[in-house]
Order: structure tokens, then C-alpha cells, then sequence
């Protein structure tokens, strides 16, 4: 069986009708980012914080994968799949992918800011000052801020050069570090991204541009792929 590797950016949350990166003013739904997604943020204002997350948790608890989503989870028919994603909703996983890895974390979970191991499951719900983990801790989002490193980078990075097939889909390949990835892809594999925008890419050679959003573009290409 072939290994697709997909990586996923805030386009293809964008056609969910999410906002989960910045607009072109440097805004994430009318904050700056300095003032809610920084440790430094975390420190001056955690009210502030953990009611800006409670509002984009909200609205990704009540939002509805779209058939980008679908069509990926759909490739598991055939393939071996794995996703890399930036985004910090559960979408993929709630289209029926089953092996997705977040790089920025994930909305429906908070942990505690002194024990980063101690993570709980919370949907929906939620979080004020005072609600604690069982260390005592402040409960904070789950999330990678600006300034923090990236945890699961080192596993997304061992995945991708085992492709045979890499999908970018809703990103133009400009945030790093996840933009580094498509790096390590083997040379000569077949290589597509779908996005509105061109590619930030060094070499385009080998790599098939499909400008189109997540929602339009994904279906056509993933029927082509379990056809061929």
C-alpha cells in the first residue's frame, strides 16, 4: 500500500468558515496576535487568553468538515494516509482520517501550564481562571504559541520522507517551521498543492499547482488518485 502525506494549512479550515491563522492587517479575528498567543500574553492577561481561545474553541466545536475533509479521509480506501496539519481544530479527525498529527496543537484539549504532560479532553467547553489540573496548575490551551517550540515537528519530520505521495493543500507555504517539510519529501515522488495563491516554493520542479480552495480542489484530485 502507498503513503500519502498531506500536509494541511489554515485554507482548508478557511472553507469551514474558520479563522485560524492571521489576516493581512496581522489580526486573528480583530486581536493581535502578541496579545493573545505568546507566553508573554499568558503571563500579563490570562483572562484575556483564555477568553479568546474559548471563543475559537466554540467556533470550531460547532463547525462541519467540508468535502476536502471528506475526500481525504476517503483516501484511506486505498492508501496509507497520514496528515500533518497546522490547524488546531479537529475536522480532519472528525471527517474520518485516522492518523493526523497536529503541529500547533488542538482546541478541544487544555493542559497545565507547569506540567505539559498532564492534557485533558474537553470538547466545547470552557476555560476560566481557576480551573486547574490535578497538579494545581492553571489549565491553559493546548496550543503552540509564538515563541514556544514545536513538539511534534521531530515526528511530522520522519513521516514525510516516507511519501510516496505528497498533498499541500490550503497553504502557500509560508509559515514556518511546517513549511520546511516539503523539504524532506523524496526526490521524483508525485507532489500537488491546491491553494488560491502561489506557492512559496524554492523549486517548483516536480510540483503539480492546482489553484483552487481546499473545499473545490481536494475532491477532483483525491477521485483522480483512487482511480488511477
Amino acid at each position: 500500500m502507498e503513503k500519502i502525506v498531506v500536509l494541511t494549512g489554515a485554507g482548508m479550515s478557511a472553507d469551514s468558515g474558520l479563522k485560524t491563522f492571521r489576516d493581512s492587517e496581522g489580526l486573528w479575528e480583530g486581536h493581535d496576535i502578541s496579545q493573545v498567543a505568546t507566553p508573554q500574553a499568558w503571563e500579563k492577561d490570562k483572562e484575556l487568553v483564555l477568553d479568546f481561545y474559548n471563543q475559537r474553541r466554540k467556533q470550531a466545536y460547532e463547525a462541519d468538515p467540508h468535502r476536502g475533509h471528506q475526500a481525504l479521509a476517503d483516501l484511506e480506501w486505498k492508501y496509507e494516509v497520514s496528515i500533518i496539519t497546522q490547524n488546531v481544530d479537529s475536522l480532519h479527525e472528525q471527517a474520518g482520517s485516522t492518523d493526523v498529527i497536529h503541529l500547533h496543537g488542538e482546541l478541544s484539549k487544555v493542559r497545565s501550564e507547569e506540567n505539559p504532560s498532564l492534557i485533558y479532553e474537553i470538547g466545547g467547553k470552557a476555560v476560566e481562571v481557576g480551573d486547574t489540573a490535578e497538579d494545581g496548575a492553571q489549565l491553559r490551551p493546548h496550543v503552540v504559541w509564538f515563541g514556544e517550540p514545536v513538539p511534534q515537528m521531530q515526528k511530522a519530520s520522519a513521516i514525510v520522507p516516507e511519501a510516496d505521495i505528497l498533498l499541500v493543500i490550503g497553504t502557500s507555504l509560508v509559515v514556518y517551521p511546517a513549511a520546511g517539510l516539503t523539504d524532506l519529501a523524496r526526490r521524483g515522488i508525485p507532489k500537488y498543492i491546491i491553494d488560491p495563491a502561489k506557492p512559496e516554493l524554492v523549486d517548483y520542479s516536480g510540483w503539480k499547482h492546482i489553484r483552487e480552495t481546499a473545499e473545490k480542489g481536494t475532491p477532483p484530485l483525491v477521485n483522480e488518485l483512487l482511480d488511477s
